[in-house]
């Protein structure tokens, strides 16, 4: 040992564990938490997001954006590149556009898509198999922005057949009543004459 102490001149062993000492005084940081622009596969949804970490930036991106799948992976939305590993996320830029795309996506390039100003979607179904009309759900889709949906619940086929045969019987009785007093009119008209 002092073989090698006379070797390293005492300038050097003092500057390195000055060195050491300074080292150890700064503690780590945790990652500080950056701005992420996020969508979904087919870029309806767009949100900003504040993240730390790759996993801190999943679960937001599930919890606002509504995602129900478990399996998630996380890509760049200019050109489909995975995010798989803290130390690449960590190189990411602020304002990053990234993409989640849940079990069987897959990523594809934008299209520029005329826009939109409203789009409407009609979807009849039934509560019942017994129904005879079913419900009618209406949903229109303003500017690739804003939804607005309206449910239309209908009757059953029972209350529409009874109503329709009450409906029915009081016509019939309204023409019947019309018929019985133009009769009894036109046989007035001609007792009169003869």
């Amino acid at each position: 040992m002092e073989y090698a102490k006379a070797l390293v001149p005492v300038s050097v062993v003092r500057r390195v564990s000055v060195v050491g000492k300074s080292l150890s005084w700064w503690p780590l940081s945790a990652a500080q938490p950056r701005p992420f622009k996020i969508s979904t596969h087919d870029r309806c949804q767009r949100i900003g997001v504040v993240a730390s970490s790759l996993d801190d930036l999943m679960c937001k991106a599930k919890e606002t954006l509504l995602l129900g799948c478990s399996f998630m992976t996380v890509v760049l939305e200019e050109d489909g590149t995975v995010v798989d590993s803290e130390d690449f996320f960590r190189s990411l830029p602020n304002n990053t556009q990234l993409m989640v795309l849940e079990k069987g996506q897959e990523w594809t390039h934008s299209q520029m898509k005329k826009k939109e100003v409203v789009k409407l979607t009609f979807d009849l179904y039934k509560l019942h198999p017994k129904d005879f009309i079913g419900c009618l759900h209406i949903k229109a889709r303003l500017y690739g922005m804003y939804t607005v949906s309206y449910d239309i619940e209908c009757m059953g086929a029972k209350h529409a057949l009874m109503s329709s045969l009450c409906f029915l019987a009081h016509v019939t009785n309204t023409v019947g009543h019309l018929l019985l007093c133009g009769s009894s009119l036109v046989l007035q008209y001609f007792s009169e004459d003869s």
